[in-house]
């Protein structure tokens, strides 16, 4: 065998049949039938910086670093980024979630629902929220740390303490360990078992003055105790980047752009007038000193030397394309986000009723997905601790949820409820709805939902309501029903006929956990 292959290999190590005229620079010639896999002297510099990193060595500690800096000096200094960014935390999270609980005990749902909003009011969950997912955009991640904190005016003390990116990592002393991905320890299965967290944030002012044993100090906290947002991009991610990365440059553009415009129109406004000839050189016009500066009085008549004319500068840079050129730059930045143009420019002036639908679809479908992730990511596990608290509070829940699993309280069915957005046309959509309820394709519950509000309680407020009315001799307004409904009306900005009875894709959802 041995023998066998030695005859497959020259002298040299190489194959035998190997032309030796081959070239040595060490490179392997790619045999592809795909043109991207082709690299060529056109194409050789745009894919210089590709490569085969693993997904957490791409995302390395400094190339994090690095983002991080770039996204948060573009927000606080660019008013779009700094719009763009508030306008995602404030449709993601509004007012902030509202807890339903779904069991078969109503009076046990409703006194766990007013505890825990109690809480959520006392240690302003929304917005802590809100903060998180500022903080996902310009910074990759979020951390909250599940702490005890007695200052808090609830029988529960349980807080979320929020920290920087920049507070988790591996110290110096602990990098270069395989079960440790940048202050994140795996266990044997590849899941997050404890977080190295510094006590100090490397940027905090004063730290050049520390000791060096303050700048090395550092807690490692157990998962359970550490809620980390941010999303993979890549499987096997473990720490995340800025959702405007991609638009970083893009920022870079329009900054640099319009400073161009401005200093084009600055320019030709410091020049009053400029005069110039038409006479070649040593023609027939009377000389003067090139660059001289004369000060022209308002309102004056003069007479110029001859040969010369008065002229003015113009400012040459295409200042005309300069609308066009930052509707493009803001529609390119603006899809890394799923956010349509007139979100992020504040500016539906260009949009019909018709394309500003269409374009809201993606948009708040994934403002829906992103509510999901939030409810599996950061809610459910504090409901967890919440409970995991409250049932140690004599009196505040009722005995059938102070029932302990494995030192644990099982999470009990519940849903997370949202801000609604208000339709543009609140007529269309109630007939819509009507049509829907009494067609028995939807239920009040899901209505409800849509609006953010929790249907039972809606009921009962109604029924309240109701019975003061009749108290008061008051006659409620005939409900219209799906019989004595409008017909569907015309859209009057694009002359298309928009359904009633299409669902509004500009709503808010309700998940169940």
């Amino acid at each position: 065998m041995f023998k066998t292959i030695a005859n497959l290999l020259s002298r040299n190590g190489r194959p035998a049949g190997r032309s030796t005229d081959a070239p040595r620079s060490g490179r392997r010639l790619v045999v592809a039938k795909f043109d991207s896999a082709q690299t060529t002297a056109e194409n050789r510099k745009h894919w210089a910086n590709a490569d085969g990193l693993a997904p957490n060595a791409a995302v390395n500690p400094e190339v994090r670093r690095i983002l991080r800096n770039r996204a948060r000096y573009e927000v606080a200094n660019n008013s779009y980024a700094k719009g763009i960014v508030l306008t995602l935390a404030n449709d993601t999270i509004g007012t902030g979630p509202r807890l339903q609980m779904l069991t078969e005990d109503a009076d046990a749902n409703a006194r766990i629902e007013d505890a825990f909003d109690r809480w959520a009011r006392a240690v302003d969950l929304s917005g802590k929220l809100r903060t998180m997912r500022m903080a996902r955009a310009e910074s990759g991640e979020a951390f909250a740390l599940l702490v005890s904190n007695p200052a808090i005016a609830s029988p529960v003390s349980l807080d979320l303490k929020l920290i920087e990116a920049d507070q988790v990592c591996t110290p110096l002393l602990r990098r270069g360990r395989a079960d440790e991905i940048d202050g994140i320890v795996l266990d044997a299965w590849g899941n997050p078992s404890a977080y190295r967290v510094l006590k100090r944030h490397p940027g905090a002012s004063g730290l050049l003055r520390a000791p060096i044993d303050d700048l090395a100090a550092y807690d490692t906290l157990p998962a359970a105790s550490v809620v980390h947002y941010f999303r993979a991009d890549r499987p096997g991610q473990l720490r995340g980047i800025p959702d405007i990365t991609p638009a970083l440059p893009l920022f870079a553009q329009l900054r640099r752009y319009t400073l161009a415009t401005i200093a084009a129109a600055e320019t030709a406004a410091n020049f009053a007038a400029v005069i110039y000839t038409d006479s070649p050189p040593n023609g027939e016009a009377d000389p003067l000193e090139p660059m001289d500066e004369v000060e022209l009085e308002q309102r004056l008549a003069t007479v110029l030397p001859g040969g010369w004319k008065l002229g003015q500068v113009h400012a040459e840079q295409p200042t005309t394309t300069f609308g066009e050129f930052k509707r493009e730059v803001l529609n390119e930045i603006a899809r890394c986000l799923n956010m349509p143009f007139n979100v992020a420019a504040g500016n539906s002036s260009g949009y019909n009723y018709a394309s500003g639908r269409l374009d809201h679809q993606t948009y708040f479908k994934s403002v829906r997905v992103e509510q999901h992730y939030l409810q599996l990511a950061v809610l459910d596990r504090l409901f967890k601790a919440w409970l995991n608290e409250a049932v140690l509070v004599e009196g505040l829940l009722p005995q059938s949820m102070r029932t302990l699993t494995g030192g644990a309280v099982t999470l009990p069915e519940h849903a997370w409820f949202w801000d609604g957005v208000e339709h543009v046309d609140p007529a269309k959509e109630a007939n819509a709805q009507a049509t829907r309820l009494a067609n028995h394709t939807t239920t009040l519950a899901a209505e409800f939902a849509r609006q953010g509000r929790d249907w039972e309680q809606e009921l009962r407020q109604r029924a309240k309501e109701l019975t003061l009315m009749n108290e008061l001799g008051l006659t409620p307004a005939p409900t219209a029903t799906a019989g004595n409904a409008p017909a569907p009306q015309k859209d009057d900005t694009d002359g298309n006929e928009d359904s009633d009875r299409s669902e509004d894709p500009i709503r808010a959802q309700v998940s169940v956990a």
